[in-house]
Parts: structure tokens; sequence; C-alpha cells
């Protein structure tokens, strides 16, 4: 089943998340599917704009924190064996950012339904204007981001790899491997474990 949905609507491209039973969360394949869809569409004369959505209950939960925390996915990459190598890591999270930014990038507008009836009357007024004038407003309003977003991204991209592969991150990916996602996160939430010794924390210090 594909995990991203496509229909071409009149002028507009629809483009659905399509993992409802975990609110459609990202796992290895979700951007892959995204930034193909995004590309048939930019690539579409017949297509005006584009409504991004996700099926079911939730627009998009992020990341399937539970597929990756939890190894569920059989060949994931988000956390190495030590030593672990960033560039490795760095490759496959700047990567998936790409493939995101494709809706960035694309010279037709995207409007993200969260699950609101706005956004459709506003896609039908957009569907009516020239997709050269779109392309154009689209651009200038992408400019005035341009300047800073890449450079945090990839700050963001490093620092997620180093978190991740720290003594405290190892721990929490063993705790939800062990324990279940669940109980791991109310654990870190809560503040009721310490992530350096990887024990409970005494209840004074709680």
């Amino acid at each position: 089943m594909p995990k991203v949905l496509y229909e071409k609507d009149g002028r507009i491209a629809r483009i659905t998340l399509n993992r409802p039973e975990v609110m459609n969360a990202i796992d290895d394949d979700l951007p892959t599917e995204l930034e193909a869809a995004v590309t048939r569409a930019d690539a579409d004369p017949g297509v005006h704009v584009m409504v991004l959505s996700g099926n079911g209950d939730a627009f998009c939960a992020g990341y399937d924190l539970a597929y990756y925390a939890e190894k569920n996915g059989a060949d994931n990459n988000v956390t190495q064996e030590m030593p672990w190598d960033p560039i490795k890591d760095y490759r496959f999270m700047w990567g998936n950012t790409q493939k995101f930014m494709s809706l960035f990038r694309c010279l037709k507008p995207v409007l993200c339904k969260v699950h609101g009836f706005a956004v459709e009357e506003l896609a039908a007024r957009m569907a009516g204007v020239p997709t050269n004038q779109l392309a154009m407003h689209k651009m200038v309003v992408n400019q005035a981001m341009e300047m800073t977003i890449n450079s945090t991204q990839r700050l963001a991209t490093v620092s997620d790899g180093v978190t991740r592969h720290s003594p405290e991150g190892l721990n929490f990916k063993a705790r939800a491997e062990e324990m279940g996602w669940k109980q791991a996160v109310p654990d870190r939430d809560e503040g009721t474990w310490d992530w350096t010794a990887n024990e409970p924390l005494p209840k004074p210090n709680r």
C-alpha cells in the first residue's frame, strides 16, 4: 500500500500522507514517496496548486519514534552501532530533509490541510491564478527564508546525530528497546530517570 497518495482534482493536486494507523508518522519510505508526488505535481502543467493532508485523525505526528527507537524497522539507520560514522548519519538525515524540502523548492504553492475546511476555499481560489504568477510569488516568499534556512538545517542535522549517539541517547534507545516506547517516554518527560547513570533518579531529586 502506498504511504503517500496522489490524486489530481481539476487544477489541484491532492497529496495525502497515508499511514493513519500511526498518525501518518514518518518512516524510511514516506519521504521518498512524498518527494515523488511533489515532483509529479510540479511537472504537470495542468496543476496550479497542491494540497497536502493526512489520512485519518492526524496530519502528521513527525518521525515514527517507535519504529526507530524500538528498532521495529528491519534495517533503519537512525542509530548506528558504536563507534558511529557521523557522515553516514548526516547523509541519511540530510537526504530526508531535502526530500521534505521539495515542498519548499517546487514552483507551485503548497497548502497544508491540517484538517481544516478553510484550506479548500483558498485552494479553489488559487487554482484560478496563472501558474507563472503563482511561481513568481512563491519564489519571492521563499527567498526571504533561504538566507538562513539552509545553515539552520545543516546545524540541526548534525546536532540530531550527535544527540542520538551520545551516552544518554544510547541509554534512552536501549530502554525503549527493553521496556517499549510508551514506558521510555514518561521516564524521560517526567524526569524520573537519570540518563547519564542509566538508572532511576532518587526520589529527593525528582
